[in-house]
């Protein structure tokens, strides 16, 4: 029986992201505003829609607010993805993201999340479990929302493994550290946060890669490091890839690690070998940075991006 490619997105604490974008945006200052958008947010949210795009089926579930769920049901609709968030009492938070162009920087104002109740968790696992029959791929990403367990994380990619499917981890801070201990199949920490869970220095990229492998050894499959506008390091337990993005401007960092995730996921289902799921996953990123809004450009910008990136 062949792996289902059907791709499950879990997002506990999604948000809804106000861009604005604000040229020489200033602390203490009157700024003007010369764009701002809304869109429906979260970093699982933001995984299924780029899969979406990708032309890969898609499921999204977590918890969701009921009275402003509205934009997520029309981004779902619009994208044809499989909605299966439970809803919980009140609004799903917002996030403003300060866009500036000019000095290329991203300023972030992020509201807490609902708390979500015990049955509310109880449901989520009810779902996820009902998901793993045709879902071969997960992407846990995103916070834990205030209230909810330190091991949710944890929880759920126990429950996933242990039907035979494929996790790919992304969060930070005690979530992170928690859940690497069930080895998801794939993580993708950044420096600061490959620190924090190893307690290295990582001052070369040497000791990224040593850092790195030691998850390995201990049951991960696949751990993806970004280093930001240096790129990225793909390591396993018998290859390292670095891949290296060419200079773009940049509009908004917005999404360019869910991006990551993403085109790694793409690649993987793809059986793709790891040089190419980093070039694919680096050419998502690409593809984030160089706009301002959620989902993919074209395949064939997609194409153009992959070609530019150098991998070693």
């Amino acid at each position: 029986m062949s792996e289902p490619i059907k791709v499950a997105t879990v997002t506990l604490n999604p948000a809804i992201d106000r861009t604005i974008s604000i040229p020489n945006f200033k602390v203490g200052r009157v700024n003007r505003v010369v764009h701002e958008q809304a869109n429906a947010g979260g970093k699982g949210v933001n995984v299924a829609s780029n899969l979406s795009d990708f032309g890969f089926s898609t499921v999204v579930t977590g918890f969701l607010g009921a009275e402003n769920s509205y934009i997520f049901e029309q981004l779902f609709a619009r994208k044809s993805i499989e909605d299966h968030f439970v809803r919980i009492d009140g609004s799903t938070r917002i996030g403003i993201k300060i866009i500036d162009e000019v000095h290329q920087v991203t300023t972030d104002i992020n509201f807490p999340g609902q708390e979500p109740e015990d049955t509310d968790i109880a449901k989520l696992f009810e779902v996820v479990d009902a998901l793993t029959a045709d879902c071969g791929w997960f992407v846990l990403a995103g916070s834990i929302p205030t209230g909810a367990p330190v091991e949710l994380y944890r929880q759920l990619t126990e429950a996933i493994t242990a039907k035979g499917r494929s996790v790919a981890l992304d969060t930070s801070g005690r979530p992170l550290k928690v859940a690497v201990e069930a080895n998801p199949t794939l993580i993708k920490p950044n420096i600061d946060e490959l620190r924090e869970m190893t307690g290295g220095q990582l001052n070369s990229e040497a000791k990224v890669i040593e850092a790195a492998k030691v998850l390995v050894d201990e049951g991960i499959e696949t751990v993806v490091v970004s280093l930001g506008e240096q790129g990225a390091l793909f390591v396993e337990a018998d290859e390292v890839v670095k891949a290296i993005p060419p200079n773009v401007t940049v509009k908004s960092t917005v999404g360019a690690g869910d991006a990551m995730v993403s085109g790694t996921v793409a690649g993987k289902i793809k059986g793709l070998s790891l040089a190419e799921c980093a070039r694919l996953a680096t050419a998502f990123s690409i593809s984030a940075i160089s706009q301002v809004g959620s989902g993919l450009p074209s395949l064939e910008t997609i194409e153009s991006f992959k070609a530019q990136v150098t991998i070693k």
